[in-house]
């Protein structure tokens, strides 16, 4: 069960390594505005099942520290995201940012019956040097300038570490509470909105299929498995395993003709690969042990 469970937390990896193609294929929306249309549609195939299944609906009547965690892990994660962005040169506002795989592995040790062990941490660092060969192609460049940009950035990392080892604890809780997150993140991303940006709708229907399928899948279906994954699945390897997300992504902008090949995506390759599956040594070992 939980082998299955972390495969399952690991789509979401794997969907959120299509975030910046359709990102970049949606068009001009403001963040604000499209975080909010996504998270609408990402809260679709709950309300589905909600509908289709009408004694699920009392799994939504969870403990006020329950709703209060999800919100603000899932809103509060790109609020800051965004404003990093606003404040910061994206190149070291989105390392710092991802961050959140190294604190979710280090902080997994303060949950009951984890252990923290060295393949663990060195796994992650190989990780965490992969995405900064992978972010800071071009080179890196802080300046005190932009340290409202930074401590968005740090805040960002440890507001989403903190939602998924906070929702390692709520194990008992119904995945299907993420449904009402994805709801209450669209609201307060409308009101962000209103509030300080210009509304611009996309212009052809390409554009919204790439809307669709944000909403869909990075920025919906992913934080339902993730959601599952992180509750009965192995919270370290996937912590390490988030790691690929940005290299994933890298390779999806090549292969679609949005990014150039170089020799650092191909290090990242190396260090990213080498640092997920030293991680997960002992699930693997365990695989092996178990007879056919």
């Amino acid at each position: 069960m939980k082998t299955r469970a972390t495969l399952i937390g690991f789509t979401a990896i794997l969907m959120w390594a299509l975030l910046a193609l359709f990102t970049a294929a949606s068009g001009k929306m403001p963040p604000f505005q499209l975080s909010a249309v996504c998270f609408l549609i990402g809260s679709l195939p709950g309300l589905f099942v909600l509908a289709t299944r009408p004694e699920r609906i009392a799994k939504l009547r969870q403990p006020a520290k329950v709703w209060l965690t999800g919100i603000l892990g899932l809103f509060g994660y790109h609020f800051l995201y965004f404003t990093a962005l606003r404040n910061a040169p994206a190149v070291e506002a989105s390392l710092i940012a991802y961050l959140w795989p190294l604190l979710i592995v280090t902080g997994s040790a303060l949950l009951p019956g984890e252990t923290l062990k060295w393949n663990h941490v060195v796994g992650t660092l190989l990780g965490l040097g992969g995405t900064a060969l992978i972010v800071g192609r071009n080179g890196f460049d802080f300046d005190s300038a932009y340290l409202v940009g930074y401590g968005a950035a740090f805040l960002c990392a440890f507001t989403w570490a903190g939602y998924s080892l906070a929702t390692r604890r709520f194990e008992a809780v119904s995945t299907d509470v993420v449904t009402g997150f994805c709801l209450a993140t669209s609201i307060l991303s409308l009101i962000c909105h209103l509030m300080l940006e210009t509304t611009i709708w996309p212009q052809t229907s390409f554009e919204w299929l790439a809307v669709a399928g944000l909403g869909l899948l990075p920025v919906g279906a992913a934080f339902y498995v993730w959601d599952f994954g992180v509750k009965n699945g192995d919270i370290q390897i996937l912590g390490a395993a988030s790691y690929a997300a940005p290299l994933l992504s890298t390779l999806v902008l090549i292969l679609s003709g949005f990014a150039e090949p170089s020799w650092s995506i191909g290090l990242a390759c190396l260090l990213v690969t080498g640092g997920a599956v030293l991680a997960a040594k002992d699930m693997i070992l365990r695989r092996r042990a178990v007879p056919a």
